[in-house]
C-alpha cells in the first residue's frame, strides 16, 4: 500500500516537473523575441536620453562654446568670408562625451532598463506593472561620434549656424532571452549661431 502511494507521489512530481518544462519552453519560444525587441526599444531609448543629457550638462558648464569650436574669419571691412573649425576642440569634445555615454550606459541597472512583467503578459491590462525582469548593458563595442555643420536661412541675409554631433554606439545587453546586439544613433545639437551679412538692397526668397 505504501509503496502504491509513493509511486503515485513520484508520478505526480514527475507530471509537474514536465508541465513546468512545459510551460517554460512555451514561454520562452512565444514570449522571448518580444521580450527581445522590448529590452533592445528600452536601452535604445534611454542611450539615446543619456546622449543628449551629457551633453546638455557640458552645455550648461560651459565646455561646449561656438567660439572655440569655430573661427570665423573677416575682411577688413568685417564681413564674414570664412568658417575655420578647430579641429583639436571637435577631438577633445568627442572624447570626453563618449567617455561620459559609456560610462552611463554601463552603469545602468534594472531599475533604469528592467522590463515589468505586466508588459510581457496581458499588456492590456497589466502594462508597466509587476516584478522587472534584469536587463543589463555588459559592454560597449563600438561608440564613435561625428560632428557635421548645417546651415539654414534665419532671415533677410541671415544664416542659422548649426553644428551636430552625430552620435553611434553598439552594444551588447543580457536579457533573460539572451544576449542581444543594440546599436543606438543620435543627433544633436551642440552648439549655434547667426551669422550675419550686409543686408542687401533687395530681397528675393527663392526656394
Amino acid at each position: 500500500m505504501r509503496w502504491k502511494r509513493r509511486n503515485r507521489w513520484r508520478l505526480l512530481i514527475i507530471w509537474l516537473l514536465l508541465v513546468f518544462v512545459a510551460l517554460l519552453l512555451f514561454l520562452r519560444l512565444s514570449v522571448a523575441p518580444v521580450l527581445r525587441e522590448l529590452a533592445k526599444a528600452r536601452v535604445a531609448n534611454r542611450a539615446s536620453y543619456i546622449i543628449n543629457e551629457s551633453i546638455e550638462e557640458l552645455l550648461e558648464n560651459g565646455e561646449i562654446d561656438y567660439d572655440r569650436i569655430i573661427f570665423l574669419e573677416k575682411d577688413i571691412n568685417g564681413a564674414i568670408t570664412a568658417l575655420k573649425t578647430n579641429i583639436a576642440e571637435i577631438n577633445r569634445l568627442k572624447t570626453q562625451i563618449l567617455s561620459v555615454v559609456d560610462t552611463m550606459l554601463l552603469d545602468l541597472d534594472v531599475n533604469e532598463v528592467g522590463l515589468p512583467l505586466g508588459s510581457l503578459i496581458l499588456p492590456e491590462l497589466f502594462s508597466g506593472s509587476g516584478p522587472k525582469l534584469p536587463v543589463k548593458v555588459m559592454s560597449i563595442s563600438a561608440s564613435d561620434a561625428a560632428f557635421r555643420n548645417v546651415f539654414s536661412e534665419a532671415g533677410i541675409n541671415q544664416t542659422s549656424h548649426q553644428i551636430m554631433m552625430d552620435v553611434c554606439i553598439t552594444m551588447t545587453i543580457l536579457t533573460p532571452a539572451g544576449t542581444e546586439s543594440v546599436e543606438v544613433t543620435s543627433a544633436v545639437v551642440v552648439a549655434e549661431t547667426v551669422i550675419v551679412g550686409n543686408v542687401p538692397q533687395s530681397y528675393v526668397n527663392v526656394e
